[in-house]
């Protein structure tokens, strides 16, 4: 069975690339967008196995994307985590009781995001 597909929300190009490239090179399904509005569109279109989600993005912002995304029926039970420059206690504390089901800050390891993801695939 291949890798999980995974959508990628973040606004910086290097980051988004960076998280592509980590990703695709073990085996994921990548597709990446730059702003909130393209993430839901693209969540509700495809519904990816995990969403992660960059919070400060231009226009619609991490929160309300993940907001409504828990909102939805449809999306409600996507798994998101979000990753951001954000790593005040009270931010971390906010992007969970959104709905996020982990919160990583930057920098980030992308060894450490791999492994976070590998532990919530489903074992035999």
């Amino acid at each position: 069975m291949g890798k999980e597909s995974v959508l990628v929300v973040e606004d910086e190009d290097d980051i988004r690339e960076l998280l592509r490239y980590n990703l695709a090179k073990e085996g994921y399904r990548v597709t990446c967008v730059a702003s909130g509005e393209e993430a839901l569109k693209n969540a509700r279109s495809r519904l990816p196995d995990i969403i992660l989600l960059d919070l400060m993005l231009p226009g619609m912002d991490g929160p309300e994307v993940c907001r409504l995304l828990k909102q939805d029926p449809q999306t409600r039970n996507l798994p998101i985590v979000m990753i951001t420059a954000k790593g005040e206690e009270v931010d971390i504390v906010t992007g969970l009781e959104l709905g996020a089901d982990d919160y990583i800050t930057k920098p980030f390891s992308p060894r450490v995001l791999l492994a976070r993801l590998r532990a919530r695939e489903p074992r035999c």
